[in-house]
């Protein structure tokens, strides 16, 4: 048994590390020149995944964190349209755009407020600039089932599209009144039963947990209605309560919110709800079906993390397109601006709208690699990383080790792994924050990050 009071003393602000240095680090010093010569130097054998950020939503879910602009104006979602492609023109005289395509993602925002025929002219834009795209490529989108119809699916698939994910969060109507995102069972059932009835493949499912006016009780019941939907996949995610970042955060009584201890007992149960019902857990916060290829890459040891999530995809340069979009090279990170008129400016101006990045040194790509391996498998090996990096791992990371300590029922550490039990994945974030060298230089009360439990 869980003593869940106790755990939650370790609820402090910690990163969610879908990159390592984390995006605070990112500083203006990488600038254009230099991502523009980390694109004309690439390793042209490596292949690309294309993150395209599509910003619009009708209206604000409170809980959300991501980058938006709030419209119902059809001329901005075409303004919006016509810099994309600028973009795409002006990325292409720096990358080359014949290396093969392995993964497409388009992320919000909400992709779908865009119509079927917006949709398609983003499509045809991509596949005009990126020829090779693979036979085996996967190309996903984020879907909310309020805002997606039968043209905009047929859309997608005939675009290519194999996997769908579909916000949900919690199927509760206090819950839901409470965040403002009014969603029936009804109408999430209809969508993902079309979708895969016109050939789609993967369905994920994203939920919240720690919402207001969640309970044990409340979370069984919407996990009771996930099970009769039946997904592929499913994203459960620590609801991130940063009012600091996010304005409309600010419209959540924090009274309402549960308690640490409530949190851990969701998620425990949750583990053990799917677990028992089919699925397996991958990673931190996700869960796939035995045959599904995220789990299959966690047996082979083969599991990345990136700023989408977890995936199957490693080994590719992410190129983030669109506003606030993050891109990920071998030894660097570079993200889009943030706001729209600067965005519009540098592409007016011929330039990639370059806002910010970093470049990572020796001491970085170790410990991502350390840091990534724990998040996505939950153990390490302590060898393949001390032949990576030429490196005598527990003098490298002696201090690290030591922070370990108050683990030590939750985590083995022999001679070549690293192990974290399956109680200890409910505070992976903390047992990864021990070799995050950037979180020494800054005393917890000036950490801008979430809180772990």
């Amino acid at each position: 048994m869980i003593d869940f009071e106790k755990f939650s003393k370790f609820s402090k602000a910690g990163p969610r590390y879908t990159s390592y240095p984390t995006a605070p680090e990112f500083n203006e010093s990488f600038d254009i020149d230099k991502y523009i010569q980390k694109l004309e130097n690439a390793d042209k054998s490596r292949p690309l995944s294309l993150y395209f950020h599509i910003p619009f939503c009708r209206s604000a879910c409170y809980f959300c964190g991501c980058n938006v602009v709030y419209t119902s104006k059809e001329d901005k979602k075409e303004r919006y349209i016509k810099y994309l492609r600028d973009e795409l023109e002006i990325l292409s005289k720096h990358l080359d755009t014949k290396r093969e395509v392995i993964q497409i993602h388009f992320g919000g925002g909400t992709p779908t407020f865009l119509s079927a025929i917006q949709l398609k002219k983003v499509i045809v834009i991509i596949k005009s600039h990126f020829k090779n795209i693979s036979k085996d490529v996967e190309i996903s989108c984020e879907i909310d089932p309020r805002y997606f119809n039968n043209e905009q699916l047929k859309v997608l698939v005939e675009g290519g599209f194999n996997r769908f994910s579909f916000g949900v969060q919690d199927f509760n109507p206090k819950v839901q009144e409470a965040v403002h995102r009014i969603q029936s069972f009804e109408d999430s059932k209809r969508v993902i039963e079309n979708s895969r009835k016109s050939g789609i493949k993967s369905v994920n499912i994203d939920l919240i947990y720690g919402l207001p006016f969640q309970s044990l009780e409340t979370f069984k019941e919407t996990l009771a209605y996930v099970k009769e939907l039946n997904p592929d996949r499913l994203a459960v995610f620590n609801y991130a309560h940063v009012p600091w970042m996010k304005k409309t955060m600010r419209k959540i009584d924090e009274t309402t919110l549960p308690t640490p201890s409530e949190k851990l007992k969701i998620m425990q149960y949750t583990i053990d709800y799917l677990t028992t019902t089919g699925y397996k857990t991958v990673g931190m916060d996700h869960f796939a079906k035995p045959e599904d290829e995220l789990f299959l890459a966690i047996q082979k040891g083969e599991l990345h993390r990136n700023f989408q999530g977890y995936t199957t995809k490693g080994g590719a340069d992410l190129i983030g397109i669109g506003l606030t979009s993050i891109g990920e090279g071998n030894d660097y990170y570079v993200q889009n601006y943030k706001d729209m008129n600067l965005y519009e400016s540098a592409i007016d101006a011929g330039k990639l709208p370059v806002f910010r990045g970093i470049q990572l040194s020796n001491d970085d790509l170790i410990r991502k690699a350390v840091i990534m391996e724990i998040m996505a498998n939950f153990k390490l090996d302590i060898k393949r990383v001390e032949n990576r990096f030429n490196i005598d791992f527990f003098e490298y990371f002696k201090d690290d080790i030591n922070d370990l300590n108050e683990f030590e029922d939750l985590v083995k550490i022999s001679k070549n792994k690293i192990e974290v039990n399956p109680t200890g994945t409910l505070l992976i974030r903390n047992i990864a924050m021990p070799f995050d060298s950037y979180l020494k230089r800054t005393p917890e009360n000036k950490r801008k990050f979430s809180k772990t439990v």
